[in-house]
């Protein structure tokens, strides 16, 4: 695929080779993002939560449009296909996601067993009283 790019005030002309994955991956991380701003709005999905998904997407959109990071970055963990280090990032963004959510299911673990704890307390003195 071939873009052309209006480089400067001169409107030098400069033609640009995007591969399909780049094209794939603006928009799907772009869609990601806005999907995410949308659920905060609507208030579907916390802010807390709607972090990681907001950082993650960025990131993939950024890599995305810069080729020359992405190149960079590629390059320096030996990944000879740039556009493979992308998925590289995103299994990496989902892995955090899991760690995080798997540290918010503990939290809630423990609330609710103290919870069923405190409950059967309360119904303990309840029937004591009777």
């Amino acid at each position: 695929m071939a873009f052309i790019a209006a480089v400067g005030s001169t409107a030098v002309f400069q033609e640009i080779r995007v591969s399909r994955v780049t094209v794939l991956s603006i928009c799907a991380s772009a869609a990601l993002l806005l999907y995410i701003l949308e659920m905060v709005r609507r208030r579907r999905l916390r802010e807390e939560y709607s972090i990681l998904w907001l950082f993650g997407s960025a990131l993939i959109l950024i890599l995305s449009l810069k080729q020359s990071w992405l190149d960079r970055l590629a390059h320096a963990v030996g990944i000879a296909y740039p556009p493979s280090f992308l998925f590289l990032v995103g299994i990496l963004f989902i892995i955090l996601i899991l760690i995080h959510f798997s540290i918010a299911i503990s939290k809630l673990h423990q609330m609710n067993k103290k919870m069923a704890q405190e409950l059967a307390m309360l119904k303990s003195t309840l029937s004591d009283r009777e």
